[in-house]
C-alpha cells in the first residue's frame, strides 16, 4: 500500500476530488493547510505573502493503483503557473478499521 500526499492550489481541490471519485477513488482526507515552495511565497504590488494556503489530499492506494492516481491528480491540479503543487508517496505497512477491527484498505 502506499499514501499519497498531494499539495495543490485551492481553486483546484474540488475538480481534483471529483476525477479521483470519477475513476473510483473516493476515500480520501482533505486538510487546508498554508505553506511556501520552492518560490518562498509571492509579492503582488507591495505586498509580500511569505505563505500561501492550500489543501492537502491524503490518501491510501494499492500499489499498483498509485501511477494512476497520480496522473489524474497532476491532470487535475495542472494551472501551468509556480504553485500548482507536489505530490509526495510514502509506503504503508498496515491499515485498520477502527468499527470493525480489520486490517487492510
Amino acid at each position: 500500500m502506499k499514501m499519497i500526499r498531494a499539495i495543490i492550489r485551492p481553486d483546484k481541490a474540488e475538480k481534483v476530488v471529483d476525477s479521483l471519485a470519477e475513476s473510483g477513488h473516493v476515500a480520501l482526507t482533505k486538510i487546508d493547510v498554508i505553506g511556501r515552495g520552492k518560490q518562498k511565497g509571492i509579492q503582488l504590488d507591495q505586498i509580500y505573502y511569505d505563505e500561501l494556503p492550500k489543501v492537502m489530499l491524503m490518501l491510501v492506494t494499492e500499489d499498483k493503483e498509485t501511477s494512476n492516481i497520480v496522473d489524474l491528480i497532476t491532470q487535475s491540479a495542472f494551472t501551468g503557473n509556480f504553485g500548482d503543487g507536489k505530490i509526495f508517496i510514502s509506503p504503508v505497512d498496515d491499515a485498520f478499521t477502527v468499527r470493525t477491527r480489520s486490517k487492510g484498505l
